[in-house]
């Protein structure tokens, strides 16, 4: 359990390394089998996940802990002998490996814990079986997608994917596609959701030499593509911004945060943060390469924050930091299109409803989304964290306009994405005093 306290003094924080924009680099780079590195690459549970897995594919590839960096050695991948890549817990692995060992063919076992065996692979298993996959999940349960045994190899051809489930499966075919020897399409059949997720990965297979292109309905990839190695300089990750700047929207006392490691251009749907919560009532502004957050009107009933509606089609993964915003903001914050949020690591709309609702806060659930009706100050208490790394963070900034303490427990679920998120948080004078209540 994490024990959350007001105390804020705001300052400067060195954002991590994109999880989403390293996990595509890893996979580009050991598709490569050239000599190179990947950098910086901060070791979390989603990091030792991707990095099992490409060397399950067959890549050399070393971390250095004390550089941050991933150094692989020239290595040719190979099909599969019944191999296993454990996923751990991570969806970015599993959706975009799947695809890639499929492409090289052989045999595969893919296996996964946690919530991961549940989430959706649907796609793929209509998919790859109309492309000369054998795919056969191995758990009795319906509900369970994991253990999952591959054999065969993918044949190229036109795949149509649904839009609206994840882009993690568009994903992971633009990685696969490349590799075969004929022409392929992804054929959108329904709009796309996160795009930004699908832009990210299409400029990291850029960097690596990889050709794709845009069609009306999708995108055509030319076979018999080569990815080329090198060197690899990971951005900073957007995603986790969101939960400074929603410190900085709700500092009692104005504190400015000053956000570093973000790059201004980047194609990162998260990106998005920025204009969400100055929407609230947040101010920021660039200086140089760092961002600066501060709410002018913190003294103000609310903290000056006001409700707002927040589309969440494109950025799921801010929902929780918005949500503990629209609880402290007058009036009501609706977050629609969000429904894809319950497939997470935890079902995150019911996650942050009972979580906000625990602390004192008014929220209700909707068929896609969230309706947070803001009070002036939550009263504190103890939130269940759902092993869910971003309900754990999120709730980081709630404490700073709590009349007492919070609590929230499986601290641990950080360690996902975000090992060092209390070590930060604490540099910007935050409390988080995580204790064994074994």
């Amino acid at each position: 359990m994490v024990v959350y306290g007001k105390s804020f003094s705001g300052g400067d924080i060195v954002l991590p390394p994109s999880k989403s924009a390293a996990h595509r680099a890893l996979l580009c780079a050991a598709l490569s089998g050239a000599v190179g590195k990947v950098f910086p690459i901060d070791k979390s549970k989603d990091m030792e996940a991707m990095l099992n897995a490409i060397r399950g594919l067959g890549a050399q590839a070393v971390y250095e802990e004390e550089k941050k960096q991933v150094l692989f050695q020239k290595a040719a991948l190979h099909p599969g002998n019944g191999n296993e890549i454990h996923c751990l817990e991570s969806g970015n692995t599993l959706r975009f490996v799947t695809p890639v060992a499929a492409a090289l063919g052989g045999e595969w076992l893919f296996t996964g814990s946690g919530r991961l065996p549940e989430r959706p692979m649907s796609v793929y298993q209509e998919l790859l079986p109309q492309h000369g996959v054998s795919y056969c999940p191995l758990e009795e349960k319906a509900e369970k997608n994991l253990p999952l045994k591959l054999s065969g190899k993918l044949e190229p051809g036109v795949f149509r994917v649904p839009g609206n489930i994840s882009s993690q499966f568009v994903s992971g075919l633009l990685f696969a596609l490349p590799l075969l020897e004929g022409e392929s399409e992804i054929v959108l059949t329904s709009p796309l959701e996160s795009k930004g997720y699908v832009q990210l990965t299409l400029a990291v297979l850029g960097a690596f030499g990889i050709d794709c292109r845009e069609t009306e309905q999708g995108w055509r990839v030319p076979g018999g593509q080569a990815y080329t190695g090198g060197d690899y300089r990971v951005e900073g990750d957007w995603s986790q911004a969101a939960f400074f700047l929603s410190m900085a929207a709700l500092s009692p006392e104005g504190k400015a945060v000053r956000l570093h490691g973000l790059q201004k251009d980047s194609v990162q749907g998260d990106k998005a943060c920025v204009s969400c919560f100055e929407a609230f009532g947040l101010h920021t502004r660039w200086e140089g390469d760092v961002l600066t957050a501060r709410n002018p009107n913190a003294d103000k009933p609310f903290g000056g924050l006001r409700g707002t509606v927040i589309d969440a089609s494109q950025i799921n993964d801010l929902v929780p930091a918005l949500a503990v915003c629209g609880a402290l903001s007058q009036g009501e914050t609706r977050i629609i299109h969000a429904e894809r949020l319950r497939l997470k690591e935890s079902d995150r709309l019911a996650a942050m409803r009972e979580a906000i609702n625990t602390l004192g806060g008014n929220v209700r659930e909707t068929e896609d989304g969230l309706s947070i009706q803001g009070v002036s100050l939550l009263q504190g208490g103890t939130a269940e964290g759902k092993n869910d790394h971003r309900v754990v963070m999120a709730l980081a900034a709630a404490a700073l306009r709590c009349k007492g303490e919070l609590a929230v427990t499986e601290e641990h679920s950080i360690q996902k994405t975000y090992p060092g998120f209390f070590e930060d948080f604490r540099k910007l004078g935050g409390t988080a005093n995580v204790v064994n209540v074994g």
